[in-house]
């Protein structure tokens, strides 16, 4: 099942920022599906409209009913995969045609006809990807799946949304200024390199989106700005571009916009015109898009709080929504496999340089995963994938999104808070984290109250303590400040529960799992969310909120952010980076309030949101802009570049610390946390072909015919190869029990140097390369370098060690992630 990336912590998954359903939408499709009008078969044109049965036939036929055997099968939908495609990136009409009649012909080999298979089938990817998505009963699928032309059959599976000032702090400017050495300077600010968004679609009004200083679109683009559609008719997403051909040609920031559905009504059942269009009413794509490619909006401020000018990453970029997520169903499931897999196969044809997918689920193996699959033909292609970590954190093990194609990106805070005092009895002034518009007066006191201690008598004090709805009592809650506990429920809706019951305000504690992250929410009363060291004192009162910047440490990481090892396989580390994920101002929908809630009626075109939704369209942003400087840089070396120049050090020149104020490792934070203007120019990369993915590939026992359909051309396995020489940034070694030697390869992308090698040994392991100095002549001249780990003797290994590994020239620093494990 996938999801946003969007929802703080593992305990809140079905909180305030994991959307839920929207009831009138919901009911709206059950009341359509009422009143949709009865068609009478023909041969009964004639039957009056009252008919009488008899008893005696009734009963007959009642009886003879109960005779035949049950013969109904449940269908399910699938995703059946069959590679790629042999024709280019722009297929002709007939090869489109041609495709799916072979998909018709290939469903119809295994069902009752041509025709049937026509009816089940209600995707066809026919650009990039090969493969259909049907409704198809469970022996179908069993047989499809072991055709020898199809590469795997999945159930078509639900995601989850996993969902100013983090610009400066990444270094791209200084206190408002664009300095020289700046990566947006240097690569244009992203000029003509198009983004394209996985998401729940966009808000084109929003001033992020502006046309302004924005010049021709780009002519390789091949996009289209689908229409709406509402109760038959045919309107446009943006109605202040109308044109005469109804197409909105003077677009040059926002300029494609499409819809996927047909998954989610696999699911859903029959869906109300409401569903058929890209327009964002939740908020989160909106959010994310304009995190990597917002153009410039001064004054951008969310209730008062962060004011400054919003931008992206890639301010001068083009823009794509691909709405494929939509209200949640079935658990929180809102981004179904087909319609994801639907938008990989039209974004690569359309013509866009990066994707950034801000949703996932629970790992699965590539061949069953529409990212995974979806991503591969897009890198294939050239294009970037950005994909978040997850929010399932700080549980080890829960790293989404792990194919070694993408860039997976974890979360931490940057050097801003929203900030908000609580006074205690003792004259003690604890900070807390909040966006609430009102304030309590400083020089008034008011009783504060536990929630356990509020509650009704027949409700828990467990539920009450987490202010769940229905376990308050308004005569012990009126006129006092309340103490909510974090989990479960969602953290605003914690505060409209104390305001329902008469608060005046709330304090929100964290639980012992989110440790020291504080998030700054857009609460419906004054609050204050404090960490749990602070909730573990005895509060009192509460003061007063203000802006922050410049706090310290900066960063640290998040505690939802989902950790490693990477589960489906441990030799890759996974995340690969951090970016700023906590309290990120960025665009937002007008369709509904800011904290998400149908009490919510307040409206602003900017919000905070945190998730490792929020830091994924950060890296995005900065890989536009390393495309754009870059050009003939593969995904693998914009990786590369990212990775190898990240820091591990914080504000204050500390290692950076996890959300248990003890050190980050690997599995938190990946190779560190991203510096765009020193990915610029990297020194160093370490790149990988496609052919470098397929042996990854044949190396996880991928047969022969599989690897074929996986490439567009044939390809044949490698009689050796070893995972422990997969090419990748970052070194993992799973399985050390005396000593073990890798090789990696890296490629000078800058000028000629000398490289004189460093090594920060894991405890309990010593480490040798060789040649431990890489000289290079010229540009594009590629060396190769031996990692031997041995065990220390008398070293006993319980767990996972880390280290690092650094190439350097005096000027360049190429850093490399040490992971051990002994057994």
């Amino acid at each position: 099942m996938h999801a946003f990336h969007s929802c703080p912590s593992p305990s809140e998954l079905k909180g305030s920022l994991i959307r839920k359903t929207n009831p009138s939408q919901i009911q709206s499709i059950k009341t359509e599906e009422k009143q949709r009008p009865f068609t009478p078969l023909s041969s009964c044109k004639a039957m009056p409209l009252s008919i009488i049965f008899s008893p005696l036939l009734l009963s007959f036929f009642l009886f003879f009913s109960l005779l035949q055997p049950l013969t109904f099968a449940t269908q399910k939908s699938y995703v059946v995969y069959l590679g790629s495609h042999s024709h280019g990136l722009e297929p002709a009409q007939s090869d489109i045609e041609r495709v799916k009649d072979s998909h018709y012909e290939l469903l119809g080999s295994l069902t009752e006809s041509k025709e049937k298979a026509k009816e089940k089938i209600f995707y066809s990817y026919t650009n990039n990807i090969n493969g259909f998505a049907a409704l198809l009963e469970e022996e179908e699928a069993s047989a499809l799946a072991k055709h020898p032309d199809v590469v795997s059959v999945f159930l078509n599976k639900g995601k989850k949304l996993h969902t100013t000032r983090s610009w400066n702090f990444l270094g791209l400017e200084a206190d408002g200024v664009v300095p020289p050495y700046s990566l947006w300077k240097k690569a244009r600010y992203g000029e003509d390199v198009i983004i394209g968004n996985l998401d729940t679609g966009v808000w084109p009004e929003s001033k992020s989106f502006s046309d302004e200083g924005m010049g021709p679109v780009p002519s390789k683009w091949r996009g289209i700005c689908q229409h709406d559609t509402k109760d038959g008719v045919v309107f446009h997403l943006f109605p202040y571009h109308l044109v005469s051909y109804g197409f909105p040609q003077k677009i040059r920031k926002l300029i494609g916009t499409r819809y996927f559905n047909k998954g989610y009504a696999a699911i859903a059942g029959h869906l109300n015109s409401s569903f058929q269009t890209a327009r964002d009413s939740e908020g989160h794509g909106t959010h994310t898009l304009s995190t990597a490619a917002g153009n410039f909006v001064a004054g951008a401020n969310v209730l008062g709080y962060g004011n400054g000018t919003a931008k992206g990453g890639s301010p001068h970029a083009r823009a794509a929504a691909y709405k494929v997520c939509w209200p949640p169903i079935n658990g929180s499931n809102e981004c179904f496999d087909a319609d994801i897999l639907a938008a990989f196969d039209v974004a690569i044809s359309d013509g866009v340089d990066v994707l950034s997918v801000s949703l996932g689920g629970d790992p699965a193996e590539f061949s069953e995963d529409a990212i995974a699959i979806g991503s591969f033909h897009a890198v294939a292609k050239g294009i970037t994938v950005v994909a978040s970590a997850g929010n399932s954190g700080p549980s080890a093990g829960t790293v989404s999104n792990v194919a070694p194609w993408l860039i997976t990106v974890g979360a931490s805070t940057m050097d801003r808070s929203f900030t908000i005092y609580v006074a205690l009895g003792n004259r003690k002034h604890l900070k807390g984290a909040s966006l609430s518009e009102k304030t309590l007066p400083a020089e008034k006191f008011y009783p504060l109250i536990s929630a356990a201690d509020a509650k009704i008598a027949d409700q828990s004090e467990a539920d009450a303590l987490l202010c769940k709805p229905g376990t308050l009592d308004p005569t012990k809650v009126k006129g006092k400040i309340l103490v909510c506990l974090r989990g479960e429920n969602g953290r605003v809706d914690k505060g409209h529960q104390a305001l329902l019951a008469g608060a005046v305000g709330m304090i929100l504690a964290n639980d012992e799992d989110s440790g020291n992250e504080i998030i700054a929410d857009t609460h419906v009363l004054p609050a204050a969310h404090i960490s749990f060291t602070d909730g573990e004192a005895v509060f009192s009162y509460l003061n007063f909120t203000k802006t922050e910047l410049a706090t310290k440490p900066a960063p640290f990481m998040a505690s939802f952010s989902s950790r490693g090892p990477n589960i489906i396989e441990e030799s890759i580390l996974k995340p690969d980076i951090t970016a700023p994920g906590v309290s990120v101002i960025a665009a937002f929908t007008q369709a509904t309030g800011p904290s998400d809630a149908e009490y919510d009626k307040r409206r602003t075109p900017f919000n905070t949101q945190s998730g490792t939704s929020m830091s994924c369209p950060h890296v995005s942003g900065v890989v536009g802009l390393l495309k754009t400087l870059h050009p003939d840089w593969s995904p693998a070396a914009i990786r590369s570049a990212i990775m190898t120049t990240a820091t591990t050090r914080d504000n204050n020149g500390e290692p950076i610390l996890d959300s248990t104020n003890t050190r980050a490792t690997p599995f938190a934070d990946g190779a560190g946390h991203v510096q765009p203007n020193r990915a610029a120019d990297p020194g160093l990369i370490y790149d990988l072909t496609v052919n470098d993915l397929l042996n990854f590939l044949c190396n996880r026992g991928y047969s022969k015919k599989n690897i074929q359909l996986f490439s567009d051309k044939p390809y044949t396995c490698p009689k050796s190869f070893s995972l422990a020489d997969f090419n990748y940034p970052s070194i993992t070694v799973t399985n050390l029990n005396d000593s073990i030697t890798v090789t990696r390869r890296v490629k000078n992308v800058g000028s000629p140097g000398t490289y004189k090698i460093h090594i920060r040994a894991p405890p309990g392991v010593t480490v040798s390369v060789a040649p431990s100095i890489l000289k290079f002549q010229k540009l594009g001249e590629e060396k190769k370098f031996k990692v031997t780990f041995k065990l220390a003797p008398k070293a006993v290994l319980t767990d996972y060690v880390f280290g690092m590994l650094t190439w350097g020239d005096g000027k360049h620093f190429v850093r490399s992630p040490l992971v051990v494990r002994h057994y």
